[in-house]
């Protein structure tokens, strides 16, 4: 990994952990300034563990194809994940501030497929992997808004993702397998309703 790569997941990862950490939050009052620091906390693992990992997946599924690939973010999306987040007043999270870019002549429309199907299922597992730990831990207090934020944000970046607009990795799963596209964000679609019913 590049030290320029490693300084955009870096950064992407802090602009979503802020944005997903606004919601539901203010920081102009003293109360709201303690509950948003509490919930940057929180997010920092929820989003370290859901956005990292997901860009990984894309990555490395890739060099397994031959390709050469590297995370970039995109300006424009780290501006507007951080903008969409102030003016909704946290009703809204603009997930996609950077993506890894793939370069690899030989790629087909199935590898590029799988490469971009594997950054949301990475983000379902996960999601699992908090709810197992929730149920077996019975947590409280911090711990339970660490496990509990953590399925949501997962569930949330595998839903956004498949959503099948250029250049989300849902188009592209949609290209190769329509079947695949379907079964994947309707898990993370079901996982989101799940996870806010256990946040009310």
């Amino acid at each position: 990994m590049t030290e320029r790569e490693r300084n955009d997941l870096i950064i992407s990862w802090l602009t979503v952990s802020f944005a997903f950490a606004w919601m539901g939050t203010g920081i102009f009052s003293t109360a709201g300034a303690e509950e948003f620091t509490r919930r940057a906390i929180i997010m920092l693992v929820a989003v370290g563990t859901g956005f990292i990992l997901h860009e990984l997946a894309h990555k490395y599924v890739a060099i397994n194809y031959g390709a050469h690939a590297e995370f970039r973010a995109w300006r424009n999306g780290l501006l507007l994940a951080i903008g969409l987040a102030i003016i909704s007043a946290g009703s809204f999270v603009f997930a996609a501030p950077g993506a890894v870019y793939v370069f690899g002549r030989s790629i087909t429309v199935k590898q590029n497929g799988i490469i971009s199907l594997a950054g949301p299922v990475t983000n379902i597992i996960i999601a699992f992997i908090f709810g197992m730990l929730f149920v077996l831990l019975s947590p409280l207090g911090l711990l339970k808004e660490i496990l509990i934020s953590g399925m949501y944000v997962n569930f949330f970046l595998a839903a956004f993702n498949m959503i099948p607009i250029f250049p989300l990795d849902g188009s592209k799963v949609l290209t190769w397998n329509a079947i695949a596209w379907i079964g994947t964000i309707g898990l993370a679609a079901l996982g989101v309703i799940m996870t806010m019913g256990i946040y009310g």
